[in-house]
């Protein structure tokens, strides 16, 4: 993968006889690629609520490409370069983001953008966006996108798409 960024990831776990350990100390190296000029790095994911901490399982390396698991979560990193393609979206979760590094600005389906840069957080409650890198670098995102359930507005549910 070409230039991602350099994101150490560091997960603790517990020994045989129950005392703290780190069981992952390393570098993201398993970056995918998402939409044109886009990737993804998912550092931790879970499937049930409350999460569950017992055994070993690198569940930042779980299988299969997804927006949201269900009654879960999941800890990401994105890497959106100038360019990134088009995808307006909604996702049935509550989503809590931080701009590390760059700038990019957040479309709603109504056309309002909202332009964010490194230090801005943003707290996403299943509304309709797509991401626009009009810079020339890329910006990092850090997002825990954790499941909610479908948005009702207007008298009607709003589904994840896109």
């Amino acid at each position: 993968m070409q230039n991602v960024p350099q994101i150490r990831r560091v997960v603790t776990g517990h020994d045989d006889q129950g005392r703290a350990i780190v069981e992952i100390d390393e570098v993201c190296s398993h970056f995918r690629a998402g939409r044109a000029n886009a990737f993804v790095c998912n550092i931790w994911t879970t499937d049930t609520t409350p999460a569950n901490n017992d055994g070993f399982h690198d569940a930042g390396k779980r299988e299969g490409k997804f927006t949201m698991i269900e009654n879960g979560s999941v800890f990401r990193i994105l890497d959106f370069r100038p360019g990134v393609e088009h995808r307006m979206h909604r996702t049935d979760s509550i989503d809590y983001l931080i701009v590390m590094k760059g700038e990019i600005d957040m479309e709603l389906d109504d056309g309002v953008e909202v332009h964010l840069k490194a230090g801005d957080v943003m707290v996403q409650r299943g509304t309709v966006h797509n991401w626009i890198n009009r810079g020339t670098e890329t910006c990092v995102i850090a997002v825990i996108l954790i499941h909610a359930k479908p948005v009702e507005a207007g008298g009607q549910v709003l589904h994840a798409h896109g």
